[in-house]
């Protein structure tokens, strides 16, 4: 690649690996750096017409809650050729590092991943009629608004005393899981970035990846 562009979840050990000559452009979207969305594909954009190879590196998988949709539609627009990697979202991955399967017979059959971040002007999400689906419920970026996101899915029919995770970290030597009913939600300390896991699975502690992170293949 002749340049990466990366965003702040992109782990540094993952940076590291990126060749010394290849130019890194950090656009996360972090508090003190504020970079708008179409700022971001604008850039590939004009990347693209000065004929780079470029990497948009992101956490996850780009098409799930990583704007990869936006960003891929701005290089159609444009006429610029681009291949797209899937990667492991981390509502599935943050989970599985945490020894909770989002999913098990008898317990859960099904499972919901939902941004719990809107901007000004998108809908809000309809917490109570999540909460009628039954399963398991994975919200990503709902950190800042867990209070209010609780007080909503125990409006819509769910038990106070639900059992919820929250992820911090996932899958590096930081990783911390905390563990809570969802009443309690509102009031325990969760430090982004985090996925929240709501539902009987969450009370699952099956490993954890924690242990493994760092270590050496035998």
């Amino acid at each position: 690649a002749d340049v990466v562009v990366h965003d702040a979840l992109v782990g540094e050990r993952v940076l590291e690996l990126i060749p010394a000559h290849a130019e890194r452009i950090d656009v996360g979207k972090r508090a003190g750096q504020t970079i708008l969305q179409e700022q971001i594909s604008t850039l590939l954009v004009e990347l693209g017409q000065q004929g780079k190879n470029v990497v948009r590196l992101k956490g996850g998988d780009p098409f799930v809650f990583g704007r990869g949709g936006e960003e891929a539609l701005a290089l159609r627009a444009a006429g610029i050729p681009f291949t797209v990697v899937p990667g492991i979202t981390s509502s599935v991955a943050a989970p599985a590092a945490a020894g909770i399967p989002v999913t098990h017979r008898g317990v859960a059959a099904a499972f919901t991943v939902v941004t719990g971040h809107r901007r000004n002007g998108d809908p809000e999400i309809d917490w109570r009629s999540l909460a009628a689906v039954g399963g398991t419920i994975v919200i990503l970026m709902g950190v800042r608004n867990r209070r209010k996101i609780a007080a909503e899915l125990i409006a819509g029919g769910l038990d106070p005393a639900t059992a919820v995770a929250a992820i911090q970290s996932a899958t590096t030597d930081e990783q911390v899981v905390g563990r809570c009913q969802l009443a309690d939600l509102g009031s325990i300390e969760v430090v982004t970035p985090a996925v929240l896991v709501v539902g009987a699975v969450a009370a699952f502690e099956l490993s954890e990846i924690r242990t493994l992170v760092g270590s050496q293949s035998a």
